[in-house]
């Protein structure tokens, strides 16, 4: 089974489950959400187009759509269970589609694009880069991404601390045996995190203007930018 198999499995395993249990798993996971959507740029009956990539099951889309009633929302992800239980949070008269990253050509340009605890999937340098590159370019004139998401630390000592933090949180709500051989587990097995300064150095050569870190505990982040010239990403992801 190839990883990007397993994760599609884990997640349609996952999906009637997967709003409780991350409350427990993501620290102050609500704020972090909402900081993504305070930072979209858009008047409260404005009427634009965004996309979720990784929607999950559409909790992002959920708060974008009560705060931001005349969106146009398009949901991607590679769980059709996720997108299920999305179209029942946002109503199946928006945009769903089942797609990896890999296989995934946005279909239009957007106003916005964003993401939640999805883009870490992506398995390495090059593969981050081409994907910032695509967003860019699905991105329209005034366009903003941002993204909500695990990072890396830039040193040892803060990884360990960002770990170290991770394990103290979720230890209020599971136990040290499921915590460790589960989820830390699947953290190392399926996911592929890179620094946050390594992401906002490959947007700003990528062309992205007005880049922001909008909200950050530890490990846990959002950050984004909007259009700008378009330049050749240096190849520095960890």
């Amino acid at each position: 089974m190839s990883r990007i198999e397993s994760i599609k499995n884990h997640f349609e395993a996952e999906a009637r489950e997967f709003d409780a249990t991350i409350l427990k798993l993501i620290p102050h996971y609500e704020e972090m959400i909402a900081a993504l959507v305070a930072a979209l740029p858009f008047g409260k009956n404005e009427a634009f187009s965004v996309i979720d990539l990784g929607c999950g099951t559409g909790t992002l889309a959920q708060k974008v759509k009560r705060a931001f009633p005349n969106a146009r929302i398009t949901c991607v992800d590679i769980a059709e269970n996720m997108i299920a239980i999305a179209k029942l949070k946002i109503g199946d008269d928006n945009r769903f589609i089942v797609s990896d990253f890999y296989n995934f050509d946005f279909p239009e340009r957007y106003d916005a694009i964003i993401s939640s605890l999805a883009l870490h999937h992506l398995a390495n340098d090059d593969d981050k880069q081409m994907f910032y590159r695509k967003i860019y370019n699905a991105l329209a004139e005034r366009g903003v991404f941002y993204n909500a998401d695990v990072v890396l630390a830039s040193t040892p000592y803060m990884q360990d601390l960002y770990m170290a933090k991770w394990r103290e949180f979720m230890a209020k709500s599971v136990s040290p045996e499921e915590m460790e051989r589960k989820w830390i587990a699947s953290y190392h097995a399926e996911d592929r995190p890179a620094s946050l300064e390594n992401h906002l150095k490959c947007l700003r050569e990528i062309g992205f203007a007005n880049i922001d870190v909008v909200w950050k505990y530890y490990n846990f982040c959002v950050y984004g930018g909007g259009v700008g010239k378009q330049k050749e990403c240096s190849k520095e992801l960890q």
